[in-house]
């Protein structure tokens, strides 16, 4: 069975209101139970915000360890999902069901197994 992401792109800014974001929550849990109960569920979780960052790179053999995301942009990966999938079709039924959940958009990418 191949793996994929659901990257769920999250806008920059406060949250929602609780009686918006409360709803999502629910939907997020639904979907959350049922990808555990089919047996595709691997792995999900929501991330901080993007200020809490930290980015390292190598330059000239240094590593250089610098506060915040890597890119600068409007939305950012707030949280994700590894699936287990038998093929693309399957995993982006899954990355609609996410995405009608979240209301956000998912980016769905396959797992290199291969060396």
């Amino acid at each position: 069975m191949k793996q994929y992401l659901l990257s769920i792109y999250q806008p920059d800014g406060p949250p929602p209101p609780p009686e918006v974001l409360q709803p999502i929550k629910r939907a997020v849990g639904d979907f959350i139970q049922e990808l555990r109960d089919s047996g595709a569920w691997v792995f999900n979780g929501g991330l901080h915000p993007p200020s809490t960052a930290t980015v390292v790179r190598v330059k000239d053999g240094e590593a250089l360890i610098t506060d915040g995301p890597f890119a600068e942009g409007k939305e950012h990966i707030g949280g994700l999902c590894i699936v287990a999938a038998p093929d693309l079709d399957a995993a982006l039924a899954w990355g609609r069901k996410l995405a009608r959940a979240t209301t956000l958009p998912i980016e769905v990418r396959p797992i290199q197994t291969e060396r």
